[in-house]
């Protein structure tokens, strides 16, 4: 089940591109931006990897933090995120545990085949680890400068 807005988002341990352990409970204190993506090096997914690289001036302005999640290896996120020059951490969920613990793995349809995989989902979570807001369906080529907005608004 997906958390909803209000929620303290459910803590996790990943590794990043870099084989380096990050944790929900370690990015307290700050804004996140936790978006989980289905593949690495994919149309959608690098277009809204791009532009969430692109947008890392004003997350830095705001002081957010922006980590993404998806079941790709700690390689092929370290080859996607070289080949794009990401400046954000990409983190391994290999076993779709944490996409799971957000509702976010699911069934999906592409050219008329079902399957399972991540739903394209975001979460802005608050310095004190709530749930802010919550993006379903997200558009990649838009989602940047729509979380930006939310967190100037929400920062007041």
């Amino acid at each position: 089940m997906m958390p909803v807005p209000g929620s303290v988002a459910p803590d996790f341990e990943l590794l990043d591109q870099d084989g380096i352990a990050h944790t929900l409970a370690g990015m307290r204190g700050k804004w996140t931006l936790l978006y989980f993506y289905p593949k690495d090096d994919t149309p959608g997914c690098t277009k809204e990897a791009c532009a969430i690289r692109d947008a890392m001036p004003d997350f830095h302005a705001i002081d957010a933090n922006v980590f993404g999640v998806s079941p790709d290896s700690v390689k092929s996120h370290k080859k996607f995120a070289e080949k794009y020059g990401l400046p954000f951490t990409l983190l391994a969920d290999e076993g779709h545990a944490v996409a799971s613990a957000y509702g976010v793995w699911g069934l999906k349809k592409f050219m008329g085949r079902e399957y399972e995989g991540v739903l394209r989902t975001s979460f802005l979570i608050a310095p004190d680890g709530t749930i802010k807001k919550v993006y379903e369906g997200v558009k990649p080529e838009v989602h940047a400068a729509e979380v930006i907005e939310d967190l100037k608004s929400l920062k007041g």
